[in-house]
This record gives C-alpha cells, sequence and structure tokens, in this order.
C-alpha cells in the first residue's frame, strides 16, 4: 500500500528560517515549497538547503539520503501557486508590522480556506497584524529556535481571536516533524525564549559595564556552566534537584537573596508565597519528592555524558 501523502507546507521568506523550516518539514516527509520576492533569494535556497542536509547526514542525523529529502523542497516565485494546497503556510518575512500586515493579507485571501497561517517572528504577535483579517481566526505565531532544523522548541502563540483548533492543528504538526512545541497561555511581548534570552543579555551587558566581568569570561560562564545545566534540565528543574527538599527549600532559602539582586536592578518582582506554591504544585505533580534522588542521579548521568563528548571535542 502506497503511503499516504503528508500535508504540503508553503514557507513565505526562503531566508535562513524559511530554509530551516524547508528542512524540518521536508526531513519528516513533507512536501515543502518556498517562496521569496527576491529572485536571488529563491536561487540560492535549493544549495543551501542541499549543503544543510549534506551535514546533518555527515553527523548521523538524517535518516534518509540527503538528495531525497531535498525533492521535496521547491520553490515557487509565484505568492498563489506557493500556497496552493498548503495544509500550514509559514511565514518569515522582516519584522516589520506593516510588512506582516500586508503579507497576511495576501494570504489570507490566496491560501486555501483551511490552511492555517503562522507567523515565524520573532516579537510582533499576530493581534498586531491579522486583527483585521476576515480569517484571522486561523493565524498565530509559531516561533521557532534558530535553526528549527537543530533547535526544536516552537513557540505556539495563539491570539484573542485564534481559534483553539488552529493552534492545536500546528502543535500537532510541529510534534509529527519533530520538533519541540509549547503552548503559550496569551500574546507577552517577544514571547517566552527571547524574555529569557533578554534577561540573561540585559543582567550580562549590565555586568560588563560595572566592570564586574569580562565578555570572554561570562561567556565561558555560560557555556561551562548554566548552559551545561540547561542543556539537560530547565531553571525551575534546575532549583528543584538543588535540595533535597525541592523547589519550595530553594525559594525558602534564596528568594531573599534574587530579589535583592533584583532590586539592584529596580525590578521589583518577588517570588510571593501563592507563586511559589503554584510552582512547587507542578513541579510535584511532574516529579513527587519520593523520586528526587533517582532523578538527581539521572541529572548526573546526563552531565557526565555530555562533558565526555565536549571532552572528546575538545570544548
Amino acid at each position: 500500500m502506497a503511503e499516504t501523502a503528508k500535508p504540503e507546507v508553503a514557507l513565505v521568506g526562503a531566508g535562513s528560517i524559511g530554509i530551516g523550516w524547508a528542512i524540518v518539514f521536508a526531513r519528516a516527509g513533507h512536501a515543502a515549497r518556498l517562496h521569496d520576492v527576491s529572485a536571488a533569494a529563491l536561487e540560492r535556497a535549493p544549495a543551501a538547503a542541499r549543503a544543510r542536509l549534506d551535514a546533518l547526514a555527515e553527523a548521523g542525523l538524517l535518516d534518509e539520503q540527503p538528495a531525497a529529502v531535498a525533492a521535496r523542497i521547491t520553490t515557487s516565485p509565484d505568492l498563489a501557486q506557493a500556497v496552493a494546497g498548503a495544509t500550514l503556510v509559514l511565514e518569515q518575512v522582516l519584522e516589520k508590522p506593516d510588512l506582516k500586515r500586508a503579507v497576511f493579507a495576501d494570504l489570507d485571501r490566496l491560501a486555501p480556506p483551511d490552511a492555517v497561517l503562522a507567523s515565524s517572528s520573532s516579537s510582533i504577535p499576530a493581534s498586531v497584524f491579522a486583527e483585521g483579517l476576515a480569517g484571522r481566526a486561523r493565524c498565530l505565531v509559531a516561533h521557532p529556535g534558530n535553526p528549527p532544523f537543530l533547535i526544536p522548541v516552537v513557540e505556539i502563540v495563539p491570539a484573542p481571536f485564534t481559534a483553539p483548533e488552529a493552534a492545536a492543528r500546528v502543535r500537532a504538526l510541529m510534534e509529527q516533524a519533530g520538533q519541540m512545541p509549547v503552548l503559550l497561555g496569551r500574546e507577552v511581548r517577544g514571547f517566552v525564549y527571547n524574555r529569557l534570552q533578554g534577561a540573561m543579555l540585559r543582567e550580562a551587558y549590565c555586568l560588563l559595564r560595572d566592570g564586574v566581568i569580562s565578555v570572554a569570561d561570562l561567556d565561558r560562564i555560560v557555556t561551562h556552566g548554566l548552559g551545561m545545566r540547561y542543556s539537560v534540565i530547565g531553571p525551575f528543574e534546575t532549583s528543584d534537584l538543588n535540595y533535597r527538599g525541592g523547589l519550595a527549600e530553594h525559594a525558602d532559602r534564596m528568594a531573599a537573596n534574587y530579589a535583592a539582586m533584583g532590586a539592584e536592578r529596580v525590578q521589583n518582582d518577588p517570588w510571593t508565597p501563592d507563586l511559589v506554591a503554584r510552582a512547587v504544585a507542578e513541579r510535584r505533580a511532574l516529579l513527587p519528592l519520593d523520586r528526587w534522588e533517582e532523578r538527581v542521579a539521572w541529572r548526573d548521568r546526563e552531565l557526565m555524558a555530555l562533558l565526555r563528548f565536549r571532552r572528546s571535542r575538545g570544548f
């Protein structure tokens, strides 16, 4: 029996994100069509995609031959032709609200009525560029890590007017394609990925400005410290595993210190008892305290494996 054809995905914008998305979906068996208003960008795209596919294959991260995956990636200079038959349309044009409004107006007019329209925007919510569209219920943000074929996290960010079914469809499609989608409860500037990244960058610049540390040494703290842990577990789980009593004990011991550090930056966001209780409840649902030692041992094994790999690479 022939394999059932997988949905087609249209990528509007053939820069690094568009090419990255094309690889993600073509690698998962989907037809991926790239469109760009720049003829030069479209001309470069196939070779750029093939080079990345060759690198993935060399690293043992591709289940098929690069040529087989590359054959699923096509280009079209015509927007109507590019989105015809698409189940998902992903836009990645410049971060300019007016440009996104114009592009989404065209997409709402040209894409199949049942296609979901998503933006790869890294900061602009869908309510800014899709509010006035007749088909606004099918519009949302799907913000990837860059490059998406190596960093699987995708923030699914619905606007207040986005139909829940549209967000669910995109999430399911991303999961099927091997990505790691997360659903945000509401729109917020910069979403979560860039707000976390931005918080670290703001503090990094302040520490450099204040003569506390050099650029090189700060990067070492991240690559050989925070980055090591955060590649295995996130900040909540890190805190949860740092004390035998879990997140509740961590907050009891450390909340005042973190509040004082925030106050130095004129930031008043204390960990209130109800907020800590909420975080603790979510962590205990994920990991009962009677499994704490088991999880700590798992964390250590993962860090040992990572350290062994990094040493083998001379890192």
